[in-house]
Order: C-alpha cells, then structure tokens, then sequence
C-alpha cells in the first residue's frame, strides 16, 4: 500500500537560501524519488503562523509568497496535494476531538510552550504566562490535526520538531485504546538527518531572527549586495586563504558540483581575493535562483492562478478529509 507523506510550511515572510537549501529542495527530491510509492499532502499552515502575525495585509501576502515559492521551484500540483490548511473546515473539527482527548499535562511539556515560560522566569515575570497566547499553547493539538486528519503515516521533521509528531501519535494511540479501534493512523517522524545547517552572512545558523539571511527572491542587485556581506577574514588580495575556514567556501559547496568546488579550493589557496571570491558565489548562487526567480515573479503578478491551484487542491485534500472524519464521528460520536 502507498504511504502517505504530509508537509507543512509555515507563512512567515520570505523564505530564504536556507530554507531552499534544507526544506525545499530535499522535500521535491523526495517527491520525484518516491512518487510511485506514495501519496504526498504538502500545506500552507497559515493557522500556525497567526500565532504572532497579526497584520491581516501581510498575513495574506506571506501565504502567496510561500505558495510562489514552492510552485516556482517546482512543486507539481499534479504530483501531490496542494492546499492551504484554512479551506479545510474538517481540520477544526477534528482539533477540537483531539483537545477533548488530549491530557492539559502534554500541553504543558510542549517544547515551545516551555521555551517562553522560562523566558517569562529569567526576567522575573511574576505571571510565568505572560505574553503567551491560546494558539501557541494549542498549537501541537492543531499539529496533530493536520497529520491525523489525511491517515499521514510519515512526516518528514527537523530534530525540533519531532516532538510535534510524538504528540500526534499519542493522541491517535489513546484514541484507538479508548474505542477499540483504529480511528486515527498513528504516525512516524522521519528525520533527515543529512540535511545540513545552512550559514548565515555571519556564519550562525540562517534566520531571519538573526537578521543574516539571503532572501531567495530579491533582486540580483540586492543579491550581490548580500553577497558581499558575507563574513570574511582579513586575509590581503594574492594572499592564501584556507578554505577550510572560509564562509564563503562552505557557501559555494552548496551551489557548486564536486569538479567546481575543487577549482575553486585551488583559486583560494593560490590567493584569490575576497572580492572575486564572492564575485564567482554571486553568479553560482544568482544562475541558480534566476529560473525560479522569474517564475516567482510572474506568480506573484498572476496571484488567481495561485488561488485556482490551491481551490483544486482543497478539493482534493477535502475528499481525503470527508472519509476521515466520517469514520472519526461515527467511532467518537456515535453519529
């Protein structure tokens, strides 16, 4: 029997090189290698990301942006299930069954939940809840919904993330106790441990938190402007760098074939400039964004054809989202 293989991405402003570099481009690998084997559901968490954007303007404009974002660097709706988590009214209803069976002791545990709490006790908060909202304390139940709803049987996650998977599992396994039955499917994380920590311009992780990201999809202009702020020693002009250290070197590694990369070790160990040396990542990372730059572009200037994609692929996921919650209703509710 085909797996099934489900996918968030969450609608929080541009998304940047690393992200392409560790979520995107592994997850449309994935499709291509598994197709044949597997059902794959990837959605827009737009509930997720209001959480903390509250701004309606841009919260519309992130979801377009990160649609444009998959679809222009390949995403086949053909392929797989394209939809946005909103146009699923089954996946609301179906968080609300799973908060009525779900201990408030999970909650608690829940690594970001505690991550402000402790936030709240260093600074001396006298209420440790401060500043902590419904949705960010709920967030793992809606989680477990958007896995449980289509019988997802993998999830592909970072470390950070696994918890998220292990909660959805033990609320379909408590269920299926509690009805003695298999209502929900219980899922697995997968984790990819391959995927490398892409750096920032500073040489921390990539973060827009950190300020230090490369947007994918600025201009070529403010592309090589980023370019150029990579963190770099000071190692003279004919001088030999060591690659080894060098951020720029571990930058075109990610965007250079083995044959490439090995050329450009031997440039900078013979002495070229920082300047060239970014000069050659600029056009390494640029003639790989172009393509889907433009694609980008003309998505976001033709915005009902995002919209269209995403209709069609509601109905698809909805189909799935029916089935199950018939079956949940009747085991859960007796109707």
């Amino acid at each position: 029997m085909k797996k099934t293989i489900l996918t968030g991405v969450k609608p929080t402003g541009m998304a940047h090189i690393g992200n392409y570099l560790g979520a995107i481009k592994p997850a449309l690998e994935e499709v291509e290698k598994r197709k044949e084997n597997a059902d794959f559901f990837f959605f827009i968490a737009e509930y997720h990301a209001h959480t903390s954007v509250k701004e309606p303007a841009l919260f519309k404009e992130y979801i377009y942006d990160i649609a444009a974002t998959w679809l222009a660097f390949g995403l086949n709706p053909d392929k797989v299930t394209f939809y946005r988590q909103g146009d699923i009214p089954e996946l609301f209803e179906l968080t609300w069954l799973l908060a009525c069976h779900t201990p408030k002791g999970d909650l608690n545990r829940a690594h970001a939940y505690k991550a402000l709490v402790a936030e709240n006790q260093e600074k001396d908060n006298q209420d440790p809840d401060q500043g902590i909202n419904m949705g960010v304390y709920t967030y793992p139940i809606l989680m477990a919904s958007d896995i449980l709803l289509f019988d997802t049987n993998i999830v592909p996650v970072g470390k950070d993330q696994i918890q998220h998977v292990e909660i959805a599992r033990s609320i379909a396994s408590r269920i299926n106790e509690l009805y003695k039955t298999e209502v929900l499917v219980e899922p697995q994380e997968e984790v990819k441990e391959e995927v490398a920590t892409i750096p920032g311009l500073d040489g921390r992780k990539m973060s827009k938190s950190y300020n230090n990201s490369i947007p994918l999809f600025v201009s070529e202009k403010k592309l090589k402007k980023l370019v150029n702020k990579i963190k770099t020693d000071s190692t003279g002009p004919n001088e030999p760098k060591d690659p080894d250290t060098a951020l720029v070197y571990d930058y075109y590694k990610l965007f250079s074939t083995p044959e490439e990369l090995s050329v450009f070790r031997e440039e900078l160990i013979k002495g070229l400039s920082w300047g060239e040396a970014k000069a050659q990542l600029f056009e390494k990372i640029n003639n790989q964004i172009k393509g889907p730059r433009d694609k980008y572009n003309q998505l976001m200037e033709n915005r009902q054809v995002i919209d269209k994609l995403l209709v069609d692929g509601a109905q698809k996921a909805r189909a799935v989202a029916k089935r199950t919650m018939e079956r949940v209703r009747k085991n859960l509710l007796g109707l």
